[in-house]
C-alpha cells in the first residue's frame, strides 16, 4: 500500500501522521517533544520510531513525505503599509494568510524609533506595501530607503505601488538586501490582491527562512518543508469547506485552533450581512480569513488569559459534572506553573478543569476578535446599522482543533465558548452551527496532503472529524 507521511515540526511537539493513500485511512499518528534547542532531527527520529512501533513494523518507505513547521516561533513577519485601514491592513492580511505570525505593523512614513523597534524584534521577513497603483509613491519609497539603511538581514517582499517598484528594488538591492518583488496587495482602493504576496511569502519561507531556523538537517530526513504549519491548517480548512469539482465540501465553516502559544481562528465563508438593512463598511473580507491571537496560548500565555478575562470568568468556564464552577483556590499559581512548564499535560481532575477553563476563555475571546460586529451609526436620516468584518452568525460548521481537543476533556464545553452570546448581541459570532472536533489532529496533515491528493485529503477529513 502507498503510505503518505505528513509531518509537523512544532515548537513544542513534532507530530507525524501516516495515511494509507489507497484505503484513505489514518494508519498511525505519533508525536514527540521537539528538540528545537539542540538538534531538530532528534525529536523527529523519536516520533518516527514511535510511529513504527505503533504500526508494528520495523521499517517504512513512504510513497510521499510532506512537512510543515512552526518551530522556533514559526514565520515571524512585520508588515509595513501606507494607511492603517487600507494598504497596511491588506499587507497584514496577506501575511496572516501565508501562515505568519505578525509581530509588528507600521503605517505612514517609518520613524527612526520605529525602525529601531523593528530591528529589535528580528523578523524572519518584512512585507513592504503602500499606495495603490499610480497612487502615493512618496511613503513607500521613504520606507524602502529606511529599510535599506537598517541592520535587518531578512528578506523583504515588496507588494506596493507598481509605479515605484523599480526604484524600490534598486534602492533595496543596492544596499545588499534580499528583495522579492510581487504584485500590489491593493492595486485599487477597496480591491484586495493578496494571493501573489502570499505565494511569494511561502516561497521565501521554503527557500531561505527554513534554513535560518536550522531545519536543514530535518529536511535531509523528510524532504523539503513546504509551508508554515498555520498555512497547512488554513489550506485544510479551505478544502474542507469548498471541496473540489469531484468531491463536495461541507460548506461554510470556522476553525478554532487552540495552541500553547496562540489561539488561531480561520473562517471560510463570505460573511456578508445576514440581516436586512445592515450596511457593510471597510475593506472586503477574504473568503478564507485567518487571525492569530498571540496572547491567548493556553501554556505560554496562561497568566495573560487570566489577566484579560479575570478570575471570575475563567472559574465560570471551569465546570464539574454538576455544571457548577469548580473551586480552584490556587488558580493563579496553576497558570504560572503552566507558563513555566509549557510541555505540561493535565493529570488530575483539577488540572483538566484548569485547561478547560483557559481553553474556553481563549476560544471566546479569539472568536470575538475574529468575528465582525454591528454598530449603530447616527446620520442626518437617522440611525444606520453598520457591519464591520464578517458576519459569522449563519456559519454551518464550527471545528475545534489542537491538543486540548485531542487529549483533553469536555471538548463541546470548550468549543461552545465560540458561540453567539446574547449578552453581546453586536458580536457576529456563530449562532447555531454543527460542532466538530479534530480528534486525530489531522487538519494540518490534510492541508499538506491537499497539495498532491486533494480528493483523498477531503474524504479523510470528512471521515475522521467527529461531530459532537
Amino acid at each position: 500500500m502507498g503510505i503518505a507521511l505528513l509531518v509537523d515540526i512544532g515548537s513544542t511537539y513534532t507530530k507525524i501522521t501516516a495515511v494509507d493513500l489507497q484505503g484513505e485511512t489514518v494508519v498511525g499518528r505519533t508525536e514527540a517533544a521537539s528538540t528545537v534547542a539542540t538538534d531538530m532531527t532528534l525529536g523527529l527520529e523519536r516520533a518516527r520510531s514511535r510511529l513504527l512501533e505503533q504500526m508494528g513494523i520495523a521499517e517504512l518507505q513512504p510513497e510521499i513525505t510532506l512537512a510543515c513547521s512552526s518551530a522556533a516561533g514559526g514565520l515571524r513577519m512585520a508588515a509595513i503599509g501606507l494607511v492603517p485601514g487600507l494598504t497596511t491592513e491588506a499587507a497584514k492580511r496577506a501575511a496572516l494568510g501565508a501562515g505568519a505570525k505578525v509581530i509588528g505593523v507600521y503605517s505612514h512614513k517609518m520613524t527612526r524609533r520605529e525602525l529601531a523597534a523593528l530591528e529589535q524584534t528580528c523578523p524572519d521577513l518584512i512585507l513592504l506595501a503602500g499606495g495603490t497603483d499610480g497612487g502615493n509613491e512618496e511613503v513607500i519609497l521613504h520606507n524602502a530607503r529606511i529599510l535599506a539603511g537598517s541592520r535587518t538581514a531578512c528578506p523583504i517582499v515588496v507588494a506596493g505601488n507598481k509605479v515605484a517598484a523599480d526604484e524600490i528594488e534598486t534602492v533595496l538591492s543596492g544596499s545588499g538586501k534580499e528583495v522579492r518583488m510581487t504584485e500590489n496587495v491593493m492595486p485599487e482602493v477597496g480591491r484586495l490582491n493578496v494571493e501573489p504576496a502570499r505565494a511569494t511569502i511561502r516561497e521565501a519561507f521554503m527557500q531561505r527562512i527554513v534554513h535560518g531556523k536550522c531545519l536543514d538537517k530535518a529536511e535531509q530526513m523528510i524532504g523539503r518543508i513546504l509551508m508554515p504549519t498555520p498555512m497547512a491548517v488554513l489550506n485544510g480548512a479551505k478544502l474542507l469547506a469548498a471541496g473540489t469539482p469531484e468531491e463536495p465540501g461541507i460548506g461554510d465553516l470556522v476553525v478554532v485552533d487552540v495552541g500553547g502559544a496562540t489561539t488561531d481562528v480561520v473562517s471560510v465563508c463570505e460573511g456578508s450581512p445576514s440581516q436586512g438593512g445592515v450596511v457593510l463598511k471597510g475593506l472586503p473580507e477574504p473568503f478564507a480569513k485567518r487571525t492569530v491571537e498571540g496572547d491567548l496560548g493556553i501554556r505560554y500565555n496562561a497568566p495573560t488569559i487570566l489577566e484579560i478575562a479575570g478570575r471570575k470568568q475563567v472559574l465560570g468556564n471551569m465546570v464539574t459534572e454538576d455544571t457548577n464552577p469548580a473551586p480552584c483556590p490556587d488558580l493563579e499559581a496553576e497558570v504560572q506553573r503552566l507558563a513555566c512548564h509549557i510541555e505540561a499535560v493535565p493529570r488530575s481532575d483539577q488540572e483538566f478543569l484548569v485547561d478547560i477553563g483557559l481553553a474556553r476563555t481563549a476560544v471566546g475571546i479569539a472568536m470575538e476578535r475574529h468575528a465582525g460586529s454591528i454598530e449603530p451609526v447616527y446620520t442626518a436620516s437617522g440611525a444606520v446599522q453598520v457591519q464591520y468584518g464578517k458576519d459569522l452568525t449563519q456559519t454551518r460548521c464550527l471545528v475545534g482543533t489542537g491538543g486540548v481537543f485531542t487529549y483533553g476533556r469536555q471538548p463541546r464545553r470548550i468549543l461552545e465558548g465560540a458561540l453567539f452570546d446574547e449578552a453581546k448581541p453586536f458580536s457576529l459570532k456563530p449562532k447555531n452551527p454543527e460542532l466538530f472536533v479534530d480528534g486525530p489532529y489531522i487538519l494540518y496533515a490534510m492541508g499538506l496532503l491537499s497539495e498532491v491528493a486533494p480528493e483523498a485529503a477531503l474524504r479523510i477529513m470528512k471521515r475522521y472529524l467527529k461531530k459532537i
